[in-house]
């Protein structure tokens, strides 16, 4: 069942933190950079031999997808649109890690750097915002900073979420 009023709320909550231009600015390159090094950090963890023997390529990085599972109910619970939007960008995103990987470039440690340096520059725009992130209130902002880059996507192309 979708909560758009719940989604507002957490929007609006989030937004508090994020009010000048330059921190909204790194913010919406660093959360999707993020977000990416998320993906590639799960995407790293090798599965025990014995199921990586049994259930062939397929099931090889199944780790990304169970650990989304539950955020992507989240998203779902609060705006079908968006979480439909949020797995349409993560599916081309494992695909992207597939192929760093296929090149044998090491995902971890590309998502190790990007990490480090999407961080830093988070952290620099809340110096310069004057205010804690949001998620040193409560870890589910974690999974809120994607929704609100989104939003503001949303809302550039005229789109309700």
């Amino acid at each position: 069942m979708e909560n758009t009023t719940e989604l507002h709320a957490w929007l609006d909550e989030y937004s508090l933190s994020h009010q000048n231009p330059t921190n909204i600015l790194i913010h919406k390159i660093c959360v999707p950079a993020i977000t990416f090094t998320v993906l590639g950090f799960l995407w790293s963890i090798p599965l025990p031999k014995f199921i990586q023997q049994n259930a062939g390529q397929v099931f090889s990085h199944v780790i990304p997808m169970v650990v989304i599972g539950p955020i992507l109910a989240f998203y779902f619970r609060l705006s079908t649109k968006m979480a439909i939007t949020m797995l349409m960008l993560i599916l081309p995103t494992l695909a992207l890690l597939a192929k760093i990987e296929q090149k044998q470039i090491g995902v971890f440690r590309v998502s190790l750097i990007i990490f480090i340096v999407a961080w830093i520059g988070q952290f620099i725009g809340h110096d310069i915002e004057g205010k804690k992130p949001s998620f040193f209130q409560d870890l589910q902002f974690l999974a809120i900073g994607p929704l609100w880059t989104l939003a503001s996507a949303f809302r550039a192309l005229g789109i309700e979420y």
